[in-house]
Protein backbone atom coordinates (compact mmCIF):
# COMPACT_ATOMS: atom_id res chain seq x y z
CA UNK A 1 0.00 0.00 0.00
CA UNK A 2 1.29 3.75 -0.84
CA UNK A 3 1.76 6.12 1.75
CA UNK A 4 0.96 8.91 -0.21
CA UNK A 5 -2.39 9.66 -1.81
CA UNK A 6 -1.97 12.42 -4.67
CA UNK A 7 -4.74 14.51 -6.87
CA UNK A 8 -4.17 17.11 -9.85
CA UNK A 9 -6.69 18.94 -11.39
CA UNK A 10 -6.68 22.22 -13.92
CA UNK A 11 -9.21 24.70 -12.62
CA UNK A 12 -9.95 27.46 -15.20
CA UNK A 13 -9.31 30.06 -13.06
CA UNK A 14 -6.68 32.17 -11.72
CA UNK A 15 -3.83 31.33 -9.59
CA UNK A 16 -4.70 34.42 -7.29
CA UNK A 17 -8.42 33.11 -7.25
CA UNK A 18 -7.50 29.43 -6.48
CA UNK A 19 -5.26 30.41 -3.73
CA UNK A 20 -8.02 32.98 -2.22
CA UNK A 21 -10.33 29.75 -2.63
CA UNK A 22 -7.67 27.29 -0.65
CA UNK A 23 -6.36 29.75 2.02
CA UNK A 24 -9.29 32.12 2.73
CA UNK A 25 -10.90 30.37 6.05
CA UNK A 26 -14.54 31.33 4.79
CA UNK A 27 -14.02 30.32 1.60
CA UNK A 28 -12.52 26.96 2.18
CA UNK A 29 -15.25 26.13 4.58
CA UNK A 30 -17.66 26.33 1.54
CA UNK A 31 -16.25 23.97 -0.60
CA UNK A 32 -14.68 21.38 2.17
CA UNK A 33 -17.76 21.75 4.18
CA UNK A 34 -16.23 22.70 7.22
CA UNK A 35 -16.88 26.06 9.61
CA UNK A 36 -13.84 27.10 10.76
CA UNK A 37 -13.60 29.36 14.21
CA UNK A 38 -11.30 31.59 12.44
CA UNK A 39 -8.03 32.47 9.22
CA UNK A 40 -5.50 30.07 8.57
CA UNK A 41 -2.34 31.52 10.28
CA UNK A 42 0.77 29.67 9.62
CA UNK A 43 2.23 27.90 13.10
CA UNK A 44 -1.39 28.30 14.54
CA UNK A 45 -3.97 25.42 14.92
CA UNK A 46 -6.58 26.02 13.08
CA UNK A 47 -9.62 24.90 14.42
CA UNK A 48 -13.95 24.23 13.62
CA UNK A 49 -16.08 21.48 13.02
CA UNK A 50 -17.15 19.38 10.10
CA UNK A 51 -20.08 20.45 8.14
CA UNK A 52 -20.58 17.61 5.69
CA UNK A 53 -24.05 15.86 6.50
CA UNK A 54 -23.41 12.53 8.96
CA UNK A 55 -20.14 14.01 9.73
CA UNK A 56 -20.85 17.44 11.32
CA UNK A 57 -20.03 15.88 15.04
CA UNK A 58 -16.60 15.64 13.62
CA UNK A 59 -14.15 18.35 14.97
CA UNK A 60 -11.60 19.98 12.77
CA UNK A 61 -7.98 20.27 13.74
CA UNK A 62 -4.88 21.32 11.68
CA UNK A 63 -1.79 23.07 12.00
CA UNK A 64 -0.90 25.45 9.29
CA UNK A 65 2.47 24.32 8.25
CA UNK A 66 3.24 26.39 5.21
CA UNK A 67 1.54 29.31 3.69
CA UNK A 68 3.33 30.51 0.60
CA UNK A 69 1.13 33.24 -1.26
CA UNK A 70 -0.15 31.78 -4.26
CA UNK A 71 2.08 28.46 -4.23
CA UNK A 72 1.92 26.14 -1.66
CA UNK A 73 -0.46 25.94 1.82
CA UNK A 74 -0.20 22.98 4.24
CA UNK A 75 -1.41 21.81 7.89
CA UNK A 76 -1.02 18.15 9.44
CA UNK A 77 -3.93 17.13 10.84
CA UNK A 78 -4.97 13.89 12.99
CA UNK A 79 -6.51 11.04 11.46
CA UNK A 80 -8.91 9.16 14.28
CA UNK A 81 -9.83 5.29 13.97
CA UNK A 82 -13.54 6.10 14.28
CA UNK A 83 -15.95 8.58 12.42
CA UNK A 84 -19.55 7.24 14.03
CA UNK A 85 -21.09 9.21 16.27
CA UNK A 86 -20.67 6.32 18.87
CA UNK A 87 -17.36 5.57 19.04
CA UNK A 88 -15.89 9.23 17.64
CA UNK A 89 -13.22 10.51 20.01
CA UNK A 90 -12.79 14.70 20.00
CA UNK A 91 -9.53 14.44 22.32
CA UNK A 92 -6.69 14.53 19.33
CA UNK A 93 -4.06 14.77 21.32
CA UNK A 94 -2.29 11.33 20.80
CA UNK A 95 -3.77 10.90 17.66
CA UNK A 96 -1.14 10.23 14.75
CA UNK A 97 -1.01 13.07 11.74
CA UNK A 98 -0.31 13.39 7.93
CA UNK A 99 0.44 16.46 5.75
CA UNK A 100 -1.49 17.78 3.65
CA UNK A 101 -0.38 20.10 1.29
CA UNK A 102 -2.01 22.39 -1.95
CA UNK A 103 0.54 23.59 -4.63
CA UNK A 104 -0.59 25.92 -7.21
CA UNK A 105 1.08 26.51 -10.64
CA UNK A 106 0.41 28.95 -13.34
CA UNK A 107 -0.91 27.19 -16.88
CA UNK A 108 -1.75 28.24 -19.72
CA UNK A 109 -5.81 28.09 -19.20
CA UNK A 110 -5.69 28.71 -14.97
CA UNK A 111 -4.32 26.93 -12.53
CA UNK A 112 -3.23 23.34 -11.97
CA UNK A 113 -3.91 22.53 -8.39
CA UNK A 114 -2.21 19.20 -6.67
CA UNK A 115 -3.47 18.30 -3.46
CA UNK A 116 -0.86 15.30 -1.75
CA UNK A 117 -1.27 13.56 1.86
CA UNK A 118 1.80 12.02 2.97
CA UNK A 119 2.47 10.43 5.86
CA UNK A 120 -0.01 7.49 6.73
CA UNK A 121 3.03 5.37 7.59
CA UNK A 122 2.60 7.29 11.28
CA UNK A 123 -1.04 5.60 11.43
CA UNK A 124 -1.45 2.01 13.40
CA UNK A 125 -0.86 -0.89 11.16
CA UNK A 126 -4.70 -1.93 11.43
CA UNK A 127 -6.46 0.84 10.25
CA UNK A 128 -4.23 2.48 7.98
CA UNK A 129 -5.62 1.11 5.12
CA UNK A 130 -9.02 2.03 6.02
CA UNK A 131 -8.06 5.29 6.43
CA UNK A 132 -5.92 5.81 3.27
CA UNK A 133 -8.85 4.67 1.46
CA UNK A 134 -11.41 7.04 2.93
CA UNK A 135 -9.05 9.68 2.66
CA UNK A 136 -8.34 8.96 -1.01
CA UNK A 137 -12.34 9.11 -1.89
CA UNK A 138 -12.67 12.51 0.32
CA UNK A 139 -9.89 13.87 -1.98
CA UNK A 140 -11.21 13.00 -5.15
CA UNK A 141 -14.17 14.09 -3.77
CA UNK A 142 -12.48 17.58 -2.49
CA UNK A 143 -10.88 18.38 -6.10
CA UNK A 144 -14.38 18.63 -7.58
CA UNK A 145 -15.78 20.67 -4.77
CA UNK A 146 -13.07 23.32 -5.24
CA UNK A 147 -13.63 22.83 -9.18
CA UNK A 148 -17.27 23.94 -8.57
CA UNK A 149 -16.78 26.28 -6.19
CA UNK A 150 -13.77 28.48 -8.02
CA UNK A 151 -16.33 27.93 -11.24
CA UNK A 152 -19.37 29.38 -9.74
CA UNK A 153 -17.34 31.90 -7.01
CA UNK A 154 -15.49 33.81 -9.99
Amino acid sequence: MENIIRKEIELKAPVARVWRAVTDYREFGAWFKVHLDGPFVKGEVSTGHMTYPGYDHIRWEGLVTEMEPERLFAFRWAHIKEHSKELYSPDYSNAPKTLVEFRLEPTAAGTRLTVTESGFESIPAEWREKSFLRNDGGWTQQVKNIEDYVTQNA
